[in-house]
């Protein structure tokens, strides 16, 4: 054997020995495929204990959670006497990009036939079956509105199998909220409530229900988005979730990793699998007092509409402010109206708060007392104003169809309807017989839109047939005229802010477009 042969058996035989020596030493341990960090030292290395908090990389356990939530979730039976389905109502948003229902359960209840009196079977008892969670020992419970509206008997199932009647406390249609009781009790199970605030995006969560009549069910999923709009606009604040809801999981709670209930599980998408919808925890623990106290929320209304002060509105309008909340319309009637407040109004500032966008504002006030005065600061035409006004209270949502404007056909006389355009829209003179079919409050006076057309800057903005084009860049547009003479000046790259009256709505919006090049 020649001696670099010996020297790299030497070699490989010293390597070989000190392998086996370090693994019998527990130098070397063999490793393991783990969901994340070793929970031992991971407090330890971002300075956050593991129990108190979880830190980026955590694993987590949802055993734990569930085995001390759970005896605090239960099972709500809610029988109407024949007053058909309770439905939350969804025509408060136009047009919306998905349908949204409430996950409740409500069914007439099964026979063993169908045989019956005619009475039974026209104007049935229902039953729905829905969920929610005991915030205090003596048995008040958190859960939806559309849960428990209008129902005659409400039956409670506590995790240890008792049955017991509840009563309505109080309710918000406006939140989905409801607080119901069951009396009687002491030493419950609770539910320990957390902040929604902190939440974000990507963060685990775990879901508990009721879904089907599978009570106490477990889903888990993340945070899939926070702040979603479904149904009102200026109030909704959804938490989006992919841990799996389903009919009777509404009034639940949804749990962070922590073990805090950080939502009240409320809606999901019937168009697909995985979409789900919250109500924030904190909504529901700012008007607690007021529905024990009350049984219903009074807030504050101004009656005006309003939108964001973003890049294309400001360049289109030239503002000379980047933030704020801009005014639309102005309800007739309304406070808003009785202030002096007008269309193109920017409020910048509540009671000298600063408001970066519309939806501060509209939380700012609605968190107000009905009867109180507050102080707008605004800018008008470029100057700076400041208007005091007092508030009344929040109408009552809606809760009919919503009403149904007539939309006119496309007229076969054209020479008094302008082309297509830069915009992507037909536009005619409006008579006094489609204002009248359309309803429109007088005086009202633009262009009837006819026409949009597909995939064109207008389409993409939300611009409808049958809407009335009021105004382009605060140029009033009477006649199909006027609406040539200011879009014949416009280049392609040009925003456009649009002026535009929706009659199904009843309501004045502006939406900006950008002018392309056609």
């Amino acid at each position: 054997m020649s001696r670099r042969s010996t020297f790299v058996t030497l070699t490989l035989t010293a390597a070989v020995a000190f392998l086996v020596g370090t693994i019998f030493a527990g130098g070397i341990t063999r490793s393991a495929v783990v969901a994340g960090p070793d929970l031992k030292n991971a407090g330890r290395r971002s300075g956050v204990h593991p129990a108190a908090g979880l830190p980026s990389g955590t694993s987590v356990n949802f055993a734990d959670v569930v085995d001390r939530i759970n005896p605090a979730v239960v099972s709500i039976d809610a029988t109407s006497k024949g007053r058909g389905a309770r439905r939350r109502n969804r025509t408060d948003a136009p047009d919306p990009p998905d349908i949204f229902d409430p996950p409740f359960d409500f069914t007439p209840p099964r026979r063993d036939n169908d045989r019956g009196d005619r009475n039974d079977r026209t104007d049935p008892t229902r039953r729905g079956a829905g969920t929610g969670f005991i915030i205090d020992a003596d048995g008040s419970i958190l859960t939806n509105h559309h849960v428990i509206d209008r129902a005659d008997r409400i039956t409670v199932k506590l995790s240890d199998g008792r049955s017991l009647r509840a009563h309505v406390i109080g309710s918000d249609q406006d939140t989905d909220i409801a607080l119901i009781k069951i009396d009687g009790q002491s030493g419950l199970p609770v539910a320990p409530l957390g902040d929604s605030s902190s939440l974000r995006m990507g963060e685990w969560v775990c879901a508990i229900g009721n879904p089907l009549g599978y009570e106490h069910s477990v889903t888990v999923g993340v945070v899939s988005f926070l702040g979603r709009k479904l149904f009102d606009a200026s109030l909704d604040n959804y938490i989006q979730t992919d841990a799996a809801i389903n009919f009777g999981n509404s009034g639940g709670p949804l749990i962070n990793a922590r073990g805090e209930v950080i939502g009240i599980n409320a809606a999901i998408s019937s168009r697909a699998s995985g979409i789900g919808f919250a109500v924030p925890i904190n909504g529901a623990t700012a008007i607690l007092e007021l529905l024990r106290s009350r049984g219903r929320v009074s807030r504050g209304y101004i009656g005006i509409t309003l939108r964001d002060v973003d890049a294309d509105v400001r360049t289109s309008l030239k503002l000379t402010v980047g933030r704020g909340a801009l005014v639309q319309d102005v309800n007739e009637g309304s406070p808003g109206e009785r202030a002096g407040l007008r269309a193109y109004d920017t409020i910048v500032a509540l009671d000298d708060r600063p408001m970066a966008n519309d939806d501060q504002l509209i939380h700012e006030i609605a968190s107000r007392a009905p009867g109180s005065a507050v102080r707008l600061r605004l800018i008008r035409d470029g100057r700076e104003e400041a208007v005091m006004v007092k508030l009344a209270e929040r109408p009552a949502r809606d809760t009919g169809e919503a009403r149904g404007g007539s939309t006119p056909s496309t007229p076969a006389d054209r020479s008094k309807a302008d082309q297509d355009g830069p915009l992507g829209l037909l536009v005619r003179d409006l008579d006094r017989q489609t204002a009248n079919r359309l309803d429109l409050p007088r005086p009202l006076r633009g262009v009837l839109v006819t026409r949009v057309e597909p995939m064109s800057s207008s389409f993409d903005a939300g611009v409808e047939r049958g809407v009335v084009l009021l105004e382009i860049n605060r140029e009033h547009v009477e006649s199909t005229a006027d609406y040539r003479r200011l879009t014949r000046a416009v280049h392609p790259g040009d925003v456009l802010a649009l002026y535009i009256y929706f009659p199904d709505l009843e309501q004045r919006k502006l939406v900006t477009v950008r002018v392309e090049d056609r």
